[in-house]
């Protein structure tokens, strides 16, 4: 972890996803953890971890993002990789980390360190 956790409630999700946070209401968010991470000291990235009422909030909001140009990620549930992002759903977690710029091997990157979050997610 490279920052302090950050925590928002369903009610003030908007103050962290304005715009877009009455669809993660709607699925059943109950609260969103948020942090920055550093892997190996070169690369910088953000995790959120939705958590949802049950686990088919997080299934409805993954199903809800096109899954062209992704490659599938052996990774909780489901996951998906994204060039610089990454998306995985865990049981009720729903969990989205994107890495603030491209570079040789953030695939692999952003694949660990999702392997983590898992591990801490059981």
């Amino acid at each position: 972890m490279a920052g302090k956790m950050r925590v928002f409630a369903a009610a003030d999700l908007w103050q962290y996803i304005d715009g877009d946070a009455e669809r993660y209401i709607q699925a059943g968010v109950k609260r969103t953890l948020t942090v920055d991470y550093r892997y190996a000291n070169s690369t910088d990235a953000v995790a959120d971890v939705y958590v949802m009422a049950s686990p088919g909030g997080s299934k409805q909001i993954m199903d809800s993002e096109p899954a062209e140009g992704s490659q599938p990620v052996a990774l909780g549930d489901a996951g998906r990789l994204y060039g610089t992002s990454l998306v995985f759903r865990q049981g009720p977690y729903l969990v989205c980390l994107v890495a603030y710029k491209d570079s040789p091997g953030i695939g692999t990157a952003l694949t660990e360190l999702g392997r983590g979050i898992a591990r801490k997610l059981k």
